[in-house]
C-alpha cells in the first residue's frame, strides 16, 4: 500500500509543539530554531490544506483539527518506535541512567546501589540528582525523559514521588511516604511539645512544599494542633531536603523529612523524632520508564532488583497505603513504635530537670 504522507519531519515538529503548545520550548526540545519549527509547521500546514495552530496573545493554541489527530500521531510514533525497537539489537547493552530525586539517591539508593552492581557487574550505571523528579503527580508525562533518546545504547529510568499518574509509561510503586519532624538529640532548649518550636527555627525545604501541596510546615503544624501559636511561615529556606536535614543535623534549627529517607539517622540517633505525629501526603515513589525500553536487559535488571529491594521489611516504611485509603493531610496518624526521646535529651535517659531533682535527693 502506498501511503501519501506529509513530510516526517514536519510530523515530529508538530507533535513537539502541540506538546508544549510553544513553538519557543519544542525548538529547545529539537535543538532546532524557533524560526524553523514555524517553517515546519506551515509546511505541514499547506500540505494540509488546514490551519493547526492559531496564535492566542503570545502564545499559541491547537485548532479543533490540531487537536483532534494529536493522539492518534502520537500512537503512530509509538508504533514507529517500537518497529526500529524490535530491529535493534540491544543484547550487549551495558549503560543505565538513573535520575532520582537527590534525597532519594543520596539516602535509599546509594547505601544498596553496591549490592546491584555486584548482581549485575556488566552494567555501567550513572546516577543523576534532579529535583524535577518530585512532581507531587502534576508533572506532564510528555515531559519525563526528556532528554533521553530512544534510539541511543543508553537505557534511562526515573525515581519520581508522585501520585503514580504516568500514562504511556511503566510505572511501578516503590513505597508511600510520611512527613514527619526532625531535628539534633542536643537541641537546645528541648522540645517537649509542639507549641514548643515557637522558641525554634523552622527550617523550609522547596521540594517538600511541592509534597504538601502548600506549606509544609503549615500543614505538620495544623496535624500538631499548634498552628494558632506557632508561625509556620518564618525561617530560612533551602531547595532540597538534603540541605535542610543537615542544617538540622547542625542545630540549625528543626526541620521535616520524609520517612523512610531519615530512618538510617533516626536509628544512629543522628536525629530524632520528638513527636509522633506524621503527615501522609498521599504520595509515594515510583520507577518510571517507557513502555517502549521496559524490557531492555539493563532496565529489566535493575527494575527486578530495586522492587526487591523496595518490599524489604528493613526499608523502613513498606507500602501500607496500597490497601487503605491515604491519611488526610492535616490527620494525626500514631504509629505503633514507641515514643523517641525529646529533642535536646539523650535517648532513654530521664530529662535534665528530672535528674537534677534525683541528685539533689541523693546529696539530701
Amino acid at each position: 500500500m502506498i501511503y501519501r504522507l506529509p513530510p516526517l519531519n514536519a510530523l515530529r515538529v508538530f507533535e513537539a509543539a502541540a506538546r508544549h503548545l510553544s513553538f519557543k520550548e519544542a525548538a529547545a526540545e529539537l535543538h532546532i530554531t524557533q524560526a524553523a519549527v514555524s517553517h515546519q509547521i506551515k509546511t505541514l500546514e499547506d500540505f494540509l490544506g488546514i490551519e493547526l495552530f492559531r496564535r492566542e496573545g503570545r502564545g499559541v493554541q491547537l485548532t479543533e483539527a490540531g487537536r483532534s489527530s494529536l493522539p492518534k500521531l502520537r500512537e503512530g510514533f509509538d508504533a514507529l518506535a517500537a518497529a526500529v525497537e524490535t530491529i535493534h539489537v540491544r543484547s550487549a547493552e551495558t549503560q543505565l541512567v538513573i535520575t532520582a530525586p537527590p534525597v532519594f539517591a543520596a539516602r535509599w539508593l546509594m547505601p544498596r546501589l553496591a549490592e546491584f552492581g555486584r548482581r549485575a557487574p556488566d552494567i555501567e550505571v550513572r546516577v543523576v540528582g534532579s529535583s524535577r523528579m518530585v512532581d507531587a503527580g502534576a508533572l506532564d508525562s510528555a515531559k519525563l525523559l526528556g532528554d533521553l533518546d530512544l534510539r541511543g545504547e543508553t537505557s534511562g529510568v526515573e525515581i519520581h514521588l508522585g501520585a503514580g499518574d504516568y500514562p504511556g509509561f511503566r510505572a511501578d510503586r516503590l513505597f508511600s511516604v510520611a512527613m514527619v519532624l526532625v531535628a539534633s538529640p542536643d537541641l537546645e532548649p528541648p522540645l517537649r511539645e509542639p507549641a514548643d518550636l515557637a522558641q525554634h527555627v523552622l527550617l523550609h525545604d522547596d521540594a517538600l512544599d511541592l509534597v504538601a501541596h502548600g506549606n509544609a510546615w503549615q500543614k505538620w503544624l495544623e496535624a500538631a494542633g499548634v498552628a494558632d501559636r506557632v508561625d509556620g511561615a518564618r525561617g530560612p529556606h533551602f531547595s532540597t531536603n538534603m540541605l535542610s536535614i543537615e542544617a538540622a543535623s547542625q542545630k540549625l534549627g528543626v526541620a521535616l523529612a520524609l520517612r523512610p529517607m531519615v530512618d538510617a539517622d533516626l536509628a544512629s540517633a543522628r536525629l530524632v523524632e520528638p513527636f509522633d505525629i506524621e503527615v501522609k501526603p498521599g504520595l509515594a515513589y515510583y520507577l518510571v520508564c517507557p513502555e517502549l525500553i521496559a524490557d531492555r536487559p539493563a532496565v529489566a535488571a535493575f527494575r527486578a532488583w530495586l522492587l526487591e529491594k523496595a518490599a524489604e521489611p528493613s526499608n523502613g516504611t513498606p507500602d501500607r497505603s496500597a490497601s487503605r485509603p491515604a491519611t488526610p493531610p492535616t490527620q494525626r496518624t500514631a504509629r505503633a513504635a514507641p515514643r523517641r526521646s525529646p529533642a535536646g535529651s539523650a535517648p532513654g535517659r530521664k530529662p535534665r530537670s528530672a535528674r537534677r531533682r534525683a541528685a539533689a535527693s541523693r546529696s539530701r
